[in-house]
């Protein structure tokens, strides 16, 4: 009986950190989102170097969260997002809006179905 209660309280504890993690990432993707939601629109009023100040703040933000990312994430999904801050951000220099729109509209796609994959569904499950 007391290997029952052993294993319920490991699975307990696995669960608790899985739900921890899944809340945390979509916390962290939904702050990037919104940063990066925001860049567009200064984009779009042609304030381009403060869209660009906003991306890069949402880059740093990704770094400086990048060996815990690698770890519990897809090496594939960090890597693709990265490069696409790193497009977004040399379409920013550019200062061409259709293009610029269209990666950050991509990143930000990649970041919701980064956030979307961890959680715990039965879509996910199955």
């Amino acid at each position: 009986m007391k290997r029952l209660w052993i294993a319920l309280a490991i699975l307990g504890t696995i669960l608790g950190l899985t739900l921890l993690h899944t809340r945390s990432l979509q916390t962290f993707t939904d702050g990037l989102t919104g940063r990066l939601e925001q860049a567009q629109a200064l984009a779009r009023e042609e304030d381009w170097a403060q869209a660009a100040e906003l991306t890069r703040s949402a880059l740093e933000s990704w770094r400086a969260q990048d060996v815990r990312l690698h770890v519990l994430l897809r090496h594939a999904d960090t890597d693709a997002i990265y490069a696409g801050f790193q497009e977004v951000l040399a379409l920013l220099g550019s200062q061409e809006y259709g293009e610029y729109a269209a990666a950050n509209a991509r990143l930000v796609c990649q970041l919701e179905l980064l956030s979307e994959a961890e959680q715990l569904t039965l879509k996910n499950i199955l």
